[in-house]
């Protein structure tokens, strides 16, 4: 037997560590949270397909509201004419529209010529045009300037007007509240809606970008002040006002029953409510705009009646009268004591007067703060609000769940607003006009 080499055996070369690893190693909640999102969006992608995910997200939303004007508009005008042409038998219903119209301004007897050219415009809502017959729903729009001479102020004429109203309208249909996150119906019925001759100042949104995200059916319930002020500001308006609408179908196609709630401020008050109905569902775009001037009639009367004021929960200074100018108020005051009293001493005495003390130099300040939630949010606010000196904080920008910027007036340097907030137990970075607080 031949060896041909000979030397020490060495044992087979094992890995037992990346063995080990994977057999000990456990994924942490971050890992499987991850790993849950990953897979819920593959089914998604795999179940419904990309161009359905993606419509989910973006959408189509959306209606500018028309213009509003002075103009006195009289809608739904019933209009059934012939002619020997369907453009004659058109014509004759225009000009039956517009006496018709006419006559519900409450103006004196006019000849149809002279009625002809109080018309700015027709708005033409439903019309079936035959060989020889018209059938149309009719609106008729006449010019406040040339008509003012002969209804002045009556008629559809308001003369009050009130401050301007966030308008929020909620439609309630199929168990499903919406507002701006498709466009709706009751949507389209307000932007049509040509409210120039209302007492209500209504500012309504278009519903594109960032305002169905912002307004929706779940921001009536909110009753942080806060919340309200930084929406309102957004929109320029004063105060917000909700129309609701909850629409009951009996059986798909058949008659539509809509109950409508007419409610306003950020405690999601009810000034009236009434119902509606529509025959089928080519009748719901007719029983919704006579919803919405009904709705219009109802806020119109509060404003007059002193219902829809100034809201002062939701002023930006609550207190009233600033700190510096009820400061001015009181010197002013005791110099004129000093002088009355002075004037009552005779010639002889010398009219000993106080200067007036000058106002405090008020300076804008920039604060960031933490915002994980709404509490956070009010609870920031009220603190810095709190601080001695402090004339006024708003927030400029909203980021749940990072960080937000108010803007903050005081009466005093950086630096004391700073010391004045370590004192209240707040962590604080200064920067250049700028404050970072957080606790």
């Amino acid at each position: 037997m031949i060896v041909w080499a000979k030397g020490p055996r060495f044992p087979p070369m094992t890995f037992a560590a990346p063995r080990s690893f994977l057999r000990n190693w456990r994924p942490g909640p971050a890992a499987q949270l991850a790993g849950g999102i990953a897979l819920a969006l593959g089914i998604m992608t795999l179940a419904v397909g990309p161009a359905r995910l993606i419509a989910q997200i973006e959408g189509d939303r959306g209606i500018a509201p028309v213009a509003s004007t002075g103009d006195i508009q009289i809608d739904g005008i019933e209009i059934n004419t012939t002619g020997k042409t369907p453009a004659e038998a058109r014509r004759n219903g225009w000009r039956e529209a517009a006496k018709q119209a006419w006559a519900k301004t409450g103006g004196p007897q006019l000849s149809d010529g002279q009625i002809e050219g109080l018309v700015s415009s027709i708005v033409v809502e439903r019309e079936a045009l035959g060989p020889r017959r018209y059938i149309a729903r009719l609106g008729v729009i006449f010019d406040r300037t040339r008509t003012s001479q002969f209804i002045g102020g009556q008629g559809l004429a308001v003369g009050q007007r009130s401050q301007p109203l966030l308008t929020i309208p909620v439609l309630y249909s199929g168990g499903t509240a919406q507002v701006f996150e498709v466009r709706g119906p009751w949507q389209n019925a307000w932007a049509q809606f040509h409210a120039g001759a209302s007492a209500a100042d209504y500012v309504r949104p278009s519903g594109g970008g960032g305002d169905s995200l912002l307004l929706t059916a779940g921001q009536l319930t909110r009753r942080s002040r806060t919340w309200w002020r930084n929406i309102l500001d957004q929109f320029g308006a004063s105060d917000v006002i909700m129309p609701v609408a909850r629409l009951e179908r009996q059986w798909p196609g058949g008659p539509i029953t809509g109950t409508f709630t007419a409610r306003y401020g950020p405690d999601n008050r009810v000034l009236g409510s009434f119902v509606l109905t529509a025959q089928d569902s080519a009748g719901l775009a007719s029983m919704l705009a006579q919803a919405v001037q009904k709705m219009d009639r109802i806020y119109s009367d509060a404003v007059v009646a002193g219902t829809l004021r100034i809201n002062p929960t939701l002023s930006a200074d609550p207190s009233g009268l600033s700190p510096a100018v009820a400061a001015l108020i009181a010197a002013g005051e005791q110099v004129a004591a000093q002088q009355q009293a002075a004037a009552a001493a005779g010639p002889a005495a010398v009219p000993t007067i106080a200067a007036a003390p000058a106002a405090e130099a008020l300076s804008t300040y920039t604060v960031q703060f933490a915002s994980p939630d709404a509490r956070a949010v009010d609870a920031a606010i009220g603190a810095v609000r709190a601080v001695p000196g402090v004339k006024a904080a708003a927030t400029t920008s909203l980021a749940m769940g990072g960080t937000s910027v108010m803007r903050v007036t005081y009466a005093g340097g950086l630096d004391e607003l700073a010391a004045a907030l370590k004192a209240r137990g707040w962590s604080v970075v200064a920067g250049n006009s700028a404050l970072s607080i957080k606790r």
